[in-house]
């Protein structure tokens, strides 16, 4: 997918704006956008940065075709001067982000985009759709891995994604948010996700009997073999096979069973009675897969109630975020520039919760140097400096007389620059090292902040002087 050129891929609305700025000189004004969400996901705590690595692709085949050209003529509202304009398009812009596997919270600037005009909004559209639906899938993905108490969690869902790119990127995701691996193949050729799977049903249905198609996958597979033991009957033929051939054609070949993954029924009912049957016949070091129909919600209540499962295989309550389907993340205009000034620009709204922070800013988290915990985020102008040897005086930007003064803190900017004038600069990390990355920086977080229900409010609060320039374009739009 990264060879199709998704230039085209954008809401008509910023062609029309791009031919309306080009007509009105205003192509070399320079406007400054944040991307921000407003609500966590299953209300959640936190969320996860995702689809940086594929943002960077993006911006780097903005390119617009002859075929491009002729269609957008077609419309018949465009003007010739701004056709060749687009005929000759690069991308200049520079842009800032949150690295991906960051916990990442409501109404900060995660990606943040400086340049002319017409390409800063241009890229709307695009940069929503990567980062919105990798992010969601890597916080749904951690919530998961996380309910799962250390077990492993294999990410099972490209036949129910929404469309190829939604099953090829949403692996990726699910990695980054802590899976093991996936079913999907093409996400491990593409970006090294560790591709997972033993058999189907119709494996165990295409030979006379349940033992000989086990038989069959046995002694094809003596180093790997995880037998399906739920086509008939998991406790009458299932089990009583899978050790059979446990002892039969794996153990006289110098290997160990690696699992048994059961797919229906009352899972954790039939673990337990699997797990007894598996220890008794000596095997137990083999493990039991649960799949069918999971999420965080489901496996919190197999574990609470004994569920005897190693690894979980999550399917379409994962790929999909079904409980949670949508990343509330949004992209606005918050400054312009004028003769080399920094002119901060504000969306007023009668829903307080769509009034924006104004200005080109920059992104803070606070650690106690004690604990290694993070305090809060602070959102700042961008040419504020954080005195880490300095008490730092916290406050809500709402109920401003809730305050904190935080001491033996460090400070992080989180925000790093990905392009600068066009050209990027900056790697993207191995995507075993993002995933490393956010399990550490997700152990930064209180208990508290990850809990699934009512999670303590992490507080992202605004500096003095942001706070100063915001009241007062608000007075002044008032």
């Amino acid at each position: 997918m990264n060879d199709i050129n998704l230039t085209m891929l954008t809401d008509f609305y910023e062609l029309t704006m791009a031919n309306g700025y080009f007509n009105n000189g205003m192509k070399d004004k320079i406007a400054y956008f944040d991307m921000f969400f407003r609500r966590i996901p299953d209300d959640g705590g936190f969320a996860i940065m995702a689809g940086v690595e594929q943002l960077i692709q993006y911006l780097k085949g903005l390119r617009f075709t002859d075929e491009d050209i002729v269609f957008l003529r077609s419309k018949k509202i465009f003007s010739e001067d701004f056709l060749q304009y687009l005929r000759n398009f690069r991308f200049t812009c520079d842009v800032w982000a949150v690295p991906e596997g960051t916990p990442i919270f409501p109404n900060e600037p995660i990606i943040i985009v400086r340049g002319p005009v017409i390409e800063a909004q241009f890229i709307e559209t695009m940069l929503l759709l990567i980062i919105n639906h990798q992010s969601l899938i890597a916080t749904k993905a951690n919530r998961i891995v996380r309910a799962s108490q250390g077990r492993a969690v294999m990410e099972f869902g490209s036949r129910r994604a929404h469309g190829s790119a939604s099953a090829v990127y949403g692996a990726r995701a699910a990695y980054i948010g802590g899976c093991i691996g996936t079913a999907c193949t093409v996400s491990d050729q593409k970006f090294g996700v560790p591709a997972l799977g033993t058999m189907a049903h119709s494996w165990v249905q295409m030979f006379p009997s349940e033992l000989d198609a086990f038989r069959a996958y046995a002694r094809t597979y003596p180093s790997e073999c995880t037998l399906l033991v739920d086509t008939y009957n998991v406790l009458k033929s299932g089990v009583p096979n899978a050790i059979k051939v446990f002892n039969e054609e794996i153990v006289p070949r110098g290997f160990r069973p690696k699992g048994i993954r059961i797919d229906s029924g009352d899972i954790t009912y039939l673990s337990k009675k699997a797990r007894k049957m598996l220890d008794e016949a000596g095997f137990k070091d083999c493990k039991i897969v649960a799949s069918n129909s999971l999420d965080e919600y489901v496996i919190r209540d197999m574990l609470i109630h004994g569920a005897q499962v190693d690894l979980f295989g999550v399917g379409e309550r994962l790929i999909t975020s079904k409980t949670s389907p949508v990343f509330d993340g949004v992209y606005k205009l918050v400054a312009i520039e004028e003769n080399g000034q920094i002119i901060p620009k504000i969306k007023v709204s009668e829903n307080t919760a769509k009034i924006t922070n104004p200005g080109f800013k920059s992104l803070w988290r606070f650690f106690d140097n004690e604990t290694g915990k993070a305090i809060a985020d602070l959102i700042a102008e961008h040419d504020e400096v954080i005195d880490e040897s300095q008490p730092y005086e916290l406050f809500d930007p709402e109920f401003t007389w809730k305050r904190k003064t935080v001491t033996n803190f460090r400070a992080e900017n989180l925000l790093v620059k990905i392009f600068e004038k066009g050209k990027c600069v900056y790697e993207s990390p191995d995507i075993k090292e993002i995933q490393r990355q956010c399990a550490e920086k997700t152990d930064m977080l209180w208990d508290e902040v990850k809990r699934f229900e009512y999670p303590h409010n992490y507080y992202v609060d605004l500096s003095l002087k942001l706070w100063t320039t915001k009241d007062r374009l608000l007075k002044e739009n008032s």
